[in-house]
């Protein structure tokens, strides 16, 4: 049982909880015989669920009850104040004793980076969190930071931010120094504003394979890693893909369904169809990771079915392997002994 890989679920969180949760946990278990998972809320509940999927407690699937759960519009000081017995406290509380190795949820995100923080503390050199996901591109992905959990940043905060993107791209993708670009409105030197020309100073003077400048039609292209931006920026910029995503989809599916020809030209490209889908299909790109922690919080979309559930889990599997806080920490200790010289 100690080379379990160990992981807390926010059973209550998001918004469709234990219907979610507990069929994406059995999936899990299942899939990777390396882990062991703990299920966090309403005891009973979760209880009545897995005897609903002919499941229940064993040697790697433990429950811990939580007598509260934090609501998906719940102000984070008014979760952080006052559900100190949610599924969300407890599932990251079991992080910071080391009872886990580390928490995922499908809950309010706002509270989720609020207690994480609050719980877990801030890694040494790490003014602020980022959360960091990965998108598809042309010819594989690539992850971009930050999506909203810092608004407004300065360039120092862009620089650890793209520190800690760079660590976890190279610990989750391998092969050789992931290539980081700064999001900005051009790629001239003269283009962008004061933060982000004072990052792109910065980001020179460091070792990292940092490419420059990107635009955001290069997010796509394959040629660059790691994105960085700040919350602002990244949220609209994710919020813009997953809207087009969207519209195409169901643009597709009116165009194929408008007449007989379209239905037989549908029926002739199903291959393709279901190829692209595969490809592009959101749930498989499931879980934002809560970079700059002492400790590993996976964030689920909150909508996210049983199999995009399970991909989170799945990450927070492979940033534990990979060891990806304590990497980050030692790079920056590195970098910050080597600016001292």
């Amino acid at each position: 049982m100690d080379s379990l890989i160990r992981i807390s679920l926010d059973a209550m969180g998001g918004d469709h909880g234990l219907s979610v949760v507990v069929p994406a946990a059995l999936k899990s278990l299942k899939e990777h015989e390396d882990i062991a998972l703990t299920l966090v809320g309403d005891e009973a509940k979760i209880l009545e669920e897995l005897a609903s999927q002919k499941a229940g407690v064993s040697e790697r699937l433990h429950i811990q009850h939580a007598s509260q759960k934090v609501e998906m519009d719940e102000a984070p000081a008014s979760a952080l104040r006052n559900k100190k017995d949610s599924s969300m406290r407890v599932a990251i509380n079991l992080v910071k004793s080391g009872q886990v190795d580390a928490a995922v949820s499908a809950g309010n995100t706002g509270a989720l980076m609020s207690t994480a923080r609050f719980v877990l503390k801030m890694l040494p050199g790490v003014d602020r969190p980022a959360i960091c996901t990965v998108v598809p591109t042309s010819v594989g992905h690539t992850h971009i930071l930050d999506l909203g959990a810092n608004v407004d940043c300065t360039a120092d905060h862009l620089y650890q931010f793209a520190i800690m993107g760079s660590v976890l791209a190279q610990a989750v993708d391998g092969g050789g120094a992931p290539k980081v670009g700064l999001l900005n409105v051009g790629q001239e030197a003269i283009k962008g504003n004061e933060q982000v020309k004072a990052t792109d100073a910065l980001l020179r003077e460091t070792p990292l394979n940092y490419i420059g400048y990107i635009e955001g039609d290069d997010i796509f292209h394959g040629d660059v890693d790691v994105v960085v931006c700040d919350g602002f920026v990244g949220n609209v910029a994710l919020k813009t893909m997953e809207g087009l995503a969207k519209m195409l989809t169901q643009e597709l599916k009116s165009e194929y369904t408008k007449g007989i020809f379209s239905k037989i030209a549908a029926l002739i490209s199903l291959p393709v169809l279901k190829a692209f889908r595969r490809r592009f299909d959101p749930r498989r790109y499931n879980g934002a990771s809560f970079l700059g922690l002492q400790g590993i919080v996976v964030k689920s979309h909150g909508g996210m079915d049983a199999f995009g559930f399970s991909h989170a889990i799945a990450i927070a599997r492979s940033e534990v392997i990979k060891k990806v806080p304590q990497t980050i920490h030692q790079e920056l200790e590195t970098l910050f002994a080597k600016q001292e010289h």
